[in-house]
């Protein structure tokens, strides 16, 4: 099993990083490894992924309107969908790896009720699916597998009822309702004080969940977070 995550670089726009060493300002330095430049990580060498839940009325409340139109779209009814499938170091994460850059047609055939629009899956597998070591088709496929394997609790199952939630509440749902997730393995992220994310660690095979303290590390600090419903 991996160490557990030492950093809380997690998101899209933290940069490629492993520090050098763990000495003062050297913690955050950009990865050189090999040929090194940003982005040009090896594709499979990671240590754990973190399935990415937007929370799509939270997501579209928070800026994503012009982001995600069709996640956002009115009609669309959409509660918790998949944002991504990240690969993930011990400490900050690969991205935009070599490799076929462009899924082929028939992979993203594959994300079709996964992701909330082909346009996010297509921009995912060339940022981090690139990194997983898998084709496109593995990599979508890990992806719902993932998915599957999170069940959605009941109370936030419906988009159409607004909540006010704290963050311990959301997890303490998504733990009750999977019983071999354990604190330390989900984090609820939001902007301000809205829901937007649940984010889930799995080890590298899929197999199981995985302890990922980096991950709490950028779990929501507001006391409440409204959950709001679809617009």
């Amino acid at each position: 099993m991996p160490a557990r995550a030492q950093s809380g670089c997690i998101l899209d726009n933290c940069a490629d990083r492993r520090p050098a060493d763990d000495r003062g300002d050297r913690r955050h330095e950009v990865d050189r490894r090999e040929d090194g430049p940003r982005g040009a990580s090896r594709p499979g060498a990671f240590d754990y992924y973190v399935l990415s839940l937007s929370w799509s009325p939270g997501f579209c409340a928070t800026g994503g309107d012009e982001k995600g139109r069709d996640q956002c779209r009115r009609g669309a009814a959409l509660g918790f969908t998949v944002h991504g499938l990240w690969p993930q170091y011990d400490r900050g994460f690969p991205s935009d790896c070599r490799g076929q850059s462009n899924p082929p047609r028939e992979a993203l055939a594959l994300t079709e009720g996964v992701y909330p629009d082909v346009g996010l899956a297509r921009y995912e597998w060339r940022r981090h699916g690139t990194c997983s070591g898998l084709s496109p088709f593995e990599y979508f496929r890990a992806a719902k597998a993932a998915r599957d394997a999170v069940t959605i609790p009941e109370r936030l199952r419906d988009p159409h009822a607004g909540q006010s939630l704290s963050p311990a509440e959301v997890e303490h749902a998504f733990l009750d309702a999977n019983p071999k997730l354990r604190p330390g393995e989900i984090a609820a992220t939001c902007r301000g004080g809205i829901l937007e994310e649940v984010r889930v660690c799995f080890a590298k095979d899929l197999a199981g969940f995985l302890l990922c303290p980096g991950v709490m590390r950028e779990r929501c600090r507001s006391d409440t977070m409204d959950v709001p419903a679809v617009r």
